[in-house]
């Protein structure tokens, strides 16, 4: 099928030989493509937006070719849940909880330990109702142990692929979205546990700790003097042994255990020879548990830093490990087995994932514990080749070593499980209780509920979805028209229609409709024609309209666009001709006014006017002179199109008539208005002997009176004030002048105000009032203090000489009169000065002025603020830099004594008055205070300085994340302060720790460290480390 512009352009082509007048049906029914032929499938690829007739590539296929079942349904096979057969279960990760589910799964594989915790008495028997459970509520284990049975038992005999371990993660009360030490979880629990079992009564499951996991090693002093050796005896549940620097387990085991010596300093006490003496300190083991649990140091604390971090280097351990050479006393049986190897993927010490490699102790088969996920190792043999190429590479990685026969390497591994190796076979019958059983089966039962419901879901989908597939496969043979009664539908709904995916809706055609609510002819190519029957079903099933029929094929609109295109053919030819008829010089009154600007740019206004309409004919061009605007258009669209200059509007004065400037137009002939005419008929005319506007003209006189009355008042002003508007000579009040006793205030607003009238008296309108009534509160008092007005009011006001005063009463409407007075109080030598404000200071209004300034400093949103980077540690002096303290904090000036607000100045006698006043609100002034706020606390970036957008909420914490992106430098390498404050609270927020808008905060940065792979998880690093506090592991 021809591309989509070889439709359209054949689609109008009869327009070039017929004209608007003769537009006939047939016309209208070639220009709507009625007769285009249909598209084949599998001849066209995909759809033709350009043929209405082609119903191809709209979404059939999926209906026309064979069925797939699972297309009809979103639902998973519910058997997918469903735990395989001769597999473990897995556990669900509730968002940073792994390290715990791979802990239990370590100790569900104890078949002793879970044996014991089976034989726990259990507070079961109260939830128990006769012969069964009850039925109307669910089993909420009490205890620790209880979680840890139910736990354990739905591990070995739930029917799901994987269980919820939330009840037990809350009855610890962890963070769910923390990650926290695995290592210390597994000592807390282990010790929490112990504590529990130990109020049992049966010693089998009160001691299973202890003979599981506790050994026992000695710490043996021997003096170097007289031979003494003085033992402390120490229990412990696993042993800590360092990495660093060794490559084999056993090296790490024999740096655990050798010998260290106590010199100098660190001399021992001999309590023998009874003073300090050299000695050797090392440790003995005496006994081994069955389970020995193996930490390796990966996670150690970095000085540097001050954060721990993760050692990746490879260490290599047997599956077998005899630990004979190592305890002191030989002849026993110390023969160890692998049994577990748990594994930290990543890193960082702060992130990963935690993963168990686990020997089943019945079949002596390895499986990979991965949360929900459950893998079976072939060959009954450890496999962690892939646990290894998963950490993150880095510069310093190193090759992994070759392991022999019986050997591993890990880099991730950060615990070795090892079991004492018995002739006995483990004991295979470990029965969970009958009451446990019981819960597991109701579980049980739930669980295969929720798969037949999920089944009959899916099968009620599937029948549904075959039915509608039969339907629309029926219905789509029927939608091509041919020669027998149409209609038009979107294609958009068509497509809607045949996507499963999503609920087909009314049909709606009111997008599609011209001026005249027919099809507009370009739309078309967003249509489909249909048969009627197909249209009556879908009109019928899912509603909607107006429906389009053939009388919905718009003649007008046809017609409208004949013209336009036959105009656009002739528009170059016209060009031409109006040039040329523009070189002729007009005679008599027979010629038109046409603006200058619209002659040179009319061929672009009319090319630009007919695309328009020649791409949507039901809207008027913005150039078409006042035409209708289309009703579906917004408010801006409207008032952009309002403020175009549409032809020969450039001439139009205010008023709607001919303008008076006679340099914007020109006359033309009126062969060339006719030309132009046919292009914008709505233009407005205007005749040569057209006379200007009356009212510009009066205008226009008025507007040179009041032009020379305004310079004549400006020069009048200019001269009787001439040190007002040059800024010279001007009265200080820190520094009073000695030849006056009064000074007069104005606001500076009114000055700057007067000043800009004064230099352009044409263009700004003149000051009337000085306005003082802004310094001043409701009830008529002033705003500020003698000593503000001295400081940071000083901004705000302008001071007046009294000789300067007499001229502005004369010249301007004065509405209040503010003034200081100088007085001398007392008859001592010198005697005391008095400034006295005239009206006096209110208090009331005056501290809510500065309470309502304190608090906008503190609420503030999106503010800027500045830091800078101090280098070499050198301090910033004021007089070397002072752009760096520009801040709105305190100045050095204003590090005087600060008087308590409503404190008698005794150089400003302000007083209350006697009478009372009512509270007003007082935000004019709080709104004019805030504008002169941000202008005096501008400030100017130095080099070496970053502006960040900061707000008052937002923590310390996040701003040195903010710092880092700006200055890389690390959060814990940084060391802020704020006018010699250090802010060292991370969780504080910027506005209870003083920092405002505008404010300069100097940075410190450490050195950096060499290695930053640390940094993978900067916010977890930021944050104060709480490890288990408050959980119920340290018994909260």
């Amino acid at each position: 099928m021809a591309p989509r512009l070889q439709l359209e352009k054949a689609a109008w082509r009869w327009a070039e030989t017929v004209r608007p007048e003769e537009v006939s049906q047939e016309h209208i029914e070639t220009a709507y493509r009625i007769w285009l032929e249909p598209c084949i499938r599998g001849v066209c690829r995909r759809n033709c937006k350009g043929n209405p007739n082609c119903l191809v590539g709209i979404g059939e296929h999926i209906w026309l070719g064979e069925i797939d079942e699972n297309s009809f349904h979103n639902i998973d096979d519910p058997n997918c849940e469903r735990r395989k057969k001769n597999s473990f279960v897995g556990l669900t990760n509730l968002g940073a909880t792994c390290y715990v589910n791979t802990f239990l799964q370590v100790w569900f594989l104890n078949l002793e330990l879970r044996q014991a915790l089976y034989l726990c008495p259990s507070t079961c028997s109260d939830y128990m109702m006769g012969d069964g459970i009850q039925e109307e509520k669910d089993y909420e284990p009490q205890t620790i142990c209880e979680h840890l049975q139910y736990l354990f038992a739905l591990l070995q005999n739930s029917n799901r692929r994987y269980i919820d371990p939330s009840g037990f993660v809350k009855a610890l009360g962890l963070d769910t979205g923390q990650q926290q030490d695995a290592q210390e979880f597994s000592k807390l629990f282990m010790s929490l546990l112990e504590d529990t079992l130990s109020k049992q009564k049966n010693p089998d499951v009160r001691n299973i700790v202890q003979q599981q996991f506790c050994g026992e090693y000695a710490y043996v002093t021997v003096c170097n003097q007289c031979g003494r050796e003085s033992k402390l005896l120490s229990k412990f549940y696993e042993l800590e042994l360092n990495i660093q620097g060794h490559k084999q387990l056993t090296d790490c085991i024999s740096e655990f255990l050798k010998e260290e010596k106590l010199e100098g300093d660190n001399r021992y006490f001999c309590e023998n020879c009874q003073s300090k003496q050299n000695a050797t300190r090392k440790i003995r083991l005496l006994s081994l548990p069955c389970t020995l649990n193996l930490q390796l140091m990966r996670f150690v604390f970095d000085r540097q830093t001050g954060h721990k971090k993760k050692l990746n280097t490879y260490i290599g351990f047997s599956e077998i490990l005899d630990m004979e050479p190592y305890v002191e006393h030989k002849g026993g049986s110390y023969v160890y087995e692998l049994s577990a190897v748990l594994i930290h993927r990543g890193v960082s010490a702060y992130s990963g994932h935690y993963i168990a490699h686990v020997k089943d102790p019945q079949s002596g088969e390895w499986y990979k514990f991965n949360d929900e996920d459950i893998e079976k190792m072939e060959g009954k043999k450890l496999q962690l080749g892939i646990e290894e190429d998963l950490a993150e590479p880095s510069k310093s990685q190193t090759r992994k070593p070759k392991c022999g026969k019986g050997t591993h390497c890990s880099r991730n591994a950060y615990m070795l499980v090892y079991r004492l190796q018995t002739q006995e076979k483990p004991n295979t019958t470990v029965q969970v209780p009958a009451f446990l059983q019981e819960l597991v089966d109701r579980d049980n039962s739930k669980f295969e509920e929720w798969c037949i419901e999920m089944a009959e879901m899916r099968k009620q989908s599937v029948d549904k979805g075959k039915a509608k597939h039969e339907e629309v496969k029926e219905l789509y043979q029927r939608l091509p028209a041919g020669a027998e009664p149409y209609e038009f539908v979107s294609l958009e709904w068509l497509q809607k229609w045949l996507d499963e995916s999503t609920p087909t809706k009314p049909i709606d055609n009111h997008a599609c409709l011209c001026s005249h609510d027919k099809l507009h002819p370009d739309k078309i190519s967003i249509m489909k024609r249909i048969s009627e029957y197909a249209a009556d079903i879908f009109y019928s099933r899912y509603g909607g309209g107006p429906r389009l029929t053939v009388k919905a094929l718009c003649k007008e609109c046809v017609v409208e666009r004949c013209r336009v295109l036959r105009l656009k053919n002739q528009l170059n030819e016209d060009y031409k001709t109006v040039n040329n008829l523009l070189k002729a010089t007009v005679k008599g009154n027979d010629g038109f006014w046409v603006g200058k600007s619209s002659l040179r740019s009319w061929r672009q206004l009319a090319l630009e006017q007919l695309d328009e309409q020649d791409g949507d004919t039901d809207q008027s061009n913005g150039k078409m002179n006042g035409s209708t605007l289309n009703k579906d258009e917004s408010k801006e669209e409207r008032k952009e199109e309002e403020e175009e200059l549409n032809f020969n509007e450039d001439i139009l004065c205010p008023h709607g008539e001919l303008c008076i400037s006679e340099n914007e137009r020109r006359l033309v002939s009126k062969e060339a208005w006719s030309k132009l005419q046919q292009y914008f008929p709505k233009a407005p005319e205007f005749p040569s002997y057209k006379e200007c506007c009356s009212q510009c003209k009066i205008l226009e006189r008025e507007g040179e009176e009041n032009e020379a009355l305004h310079k004549m008042i400006a020069n009048e002003q200019k001269t009787s004030l001439p040190n007002l508007f040059q800024d010279k000579n001007r009265p200080c009040l820190s520094n009073w002048p000695e030849d006056t006793d009064v000074l007069y205030i104005v606001s500076q607003f009114f000055v700057e105000e007067w000043r800009k009238f004064v230099r352009k008296p044409t263009r700004c309108s003149p000051v009337s009032s000085v306005g003082n009534n802004a310094l001043l509160c409701p009830h008529g008092g002033l705003m500020f203090t003698f000593a503000s007005m001295t400081k940071e009011d000083s901004k705000l006001i302008a001071l007046i000489w009294p000789s300067e005063w007499q001229m502005i009463q004369k010249l301007f409407v004065v509405d209040h009169v503010i003034k200081i007075t100088r007085t001398e109080v007392g008859d001592a030598n010198p005697s005391e000065t008095q400034y006295i404000s005239e009206p006096k200071l209110c208090p009331e209004c005056r501290e809510g002025l500065l309470c309502q300034q304190q608090r906008d400093l503190r609420e503030y949103t999106q503010a800027t603020i500045y830091v800078h980077k101090v280098v070499d540690n050198k301090k910033v002096m004021k007089d070397s830099a002072p752009e760096l303290n520009v801040s709105s904090s305190e100045t050095e000036e204003d590090k005087e004594e600060a008087k308590p607000d409503g404190e008698k100045d005794p150089d400003f006698n302000q007083s209350n008055g006697g009478t009372k006043r009512q509270k007003i609100s007082h935000q004019n002034y709080i709104a004019y205070q805030k504008q002169v706020i941000r202008r005096s606390m501008r400030h100017r970036k130095v080099r070496g300085e970053k502006a960040l957008l900061v707000s008052a909420n937002q923590t310390l914490k996040e701003l040195k994340i903010q710092i880092m992106h700006a200055f890389s430098v690390a959060p814990f390498d940084q060391n802020l302060s704020i006018d010699g404050k250090i802010l060292s609270d991370d969780c504080a927020t910027l506005g209870t720790l003083g920092v405002i808008p505008e404010s300069v905060i100097l940075l410190k940065a450490d050195e950096p460290i060499a290695d930053y792979a640390a940094m993978d998880d900067v916010m977890q690093v930021c944050m104060p480390e709480e490890g288990f506090k408050g959980t119920g592991l340290l018994g909260h």
